[in-house]
């Protein structure tokens, strides 16, 4: 990493501290407690078997496992009839949302109108490698369609060069896009092919772009979520963001792990085995569904 870029990093952390030590804890309106604490934020984690909690207030503790779970089908060969049963299991599971490719938004959002489910789309995926302007564009046009979160993934070239200012620029491409209607941005790091200064690094500029998660994997990587990678980056967001944790969740076991290391949201194409397990019934079989 080059000094200009390693100062960059020194003073986005800088910044974030202060930014930490003039902003007083918020309190919710229900208990009158700290709004991290709250437990009716809390309830949703703990049934799904936390142990410890790292709570971010956008997207934080749902009211169930199902809740904390973006249902996911991103194969390339996905068929309408696959992404309709997709929606249909969303809405009767009562997941977070459905993440699915650009071409199957508008789909989705016209499915999902009269539930609470979410439409999540991704940018720049799998591999990161395109341009800002094009990532900026694809964002724009996954939001006209309707989708409300946008999973995009970093310039891991650009990372890896030291380059820090061209990987701030490329996610606030999509944060500033989704900032503008409400939408959540979510930055996949894409963890297996970085190394832990790299995480570091990725989180921190994430953070500092302005998006609202930080997100393990594609699931098209050469690896998925980790429990330390989930706790390395939600030592580096704190509280203030989510922490996603993507790839290789494909259990009530697993989700739980993830969550007891800092994750508030998870991705995951078994959702429905998942949420079987949670409620004691014996579960239908693990799909791939990346």
């Amino acid at each position: 990493m080059e000094r200009v870029d390693l100062q960059r990093l020194v003073d986005i952390i800088v910044e974030e501290l202060a930014a930490a030590a003039r902003t007083p804890p918020r309190r919710c309106d229900c208990h009158a407690l700290l709004y991290e604490c709250c437990p009716d934020r809390l309830r949703g984690v703990i049934e799904a078997g936390a142990t410890r909690l790292g709570i971010h207030a956008t997207g934080g503790a749902a009211a169930g496992v199902a809740s904390m779970i973006d249902h996911t089908l991103l194969k390339p060969d996905a068929t309408r009839r696959d992404i309709e049963a997709l929606c249909r299991e969303a809405a009767e599971y009562g997941f977070a949302s459905v993440c699915v490719n650009p071409t199957w938004v508008a789909d989705c959002a016209r499915l999902l109108r009269e539930t609470p489910v979410r439409v999540c789309s991704v940018v720049g995926f799998p591999l990161g490698a395109t341009t800002a302007d094009a990532k900026h564009y694809e964002t724009r046009r996954a939001l006209f369609d309707g989708a409300r979160e946008i999973d995009m993934v970093i310039n891991v070239g650009a990372l890896k060069s030291g380059d820090l200012r061209l990987v701030e620029r490329d996610i606030e491409a999509v944060s500033a896009p989704c900032r503008e209607i409400g939408a959540l941005s979510k930055v996949i790091i894409e963890a297996a092919l970085l190394t832990d200064e790299e995480k570091i690094a990725a989180c921190t500029v994430a953070k500092a772009a302005g998006a609202d998660f930080v997100k393990t994997s594609t699931g098209f990587g050469p690896g998925g979520a980790t429990v330390a990678d989930v706790a390395l980056m939600r030592r580096v967001v704190g509280a203030e963001m989510g922490v996603k944790a993507a790839g290789g969740v494909r259990d009530l076991e697993g989700l739980q792990a993830m969550v007891a290391a800092g994750a508030t949201r998870i991705g995951a194409s078994a959702g429905v085995r998942i949420v079987q397990e949670s409620r004691g019934e014996k579960p239908v079989p693990a799909s791939k569904g990346y």
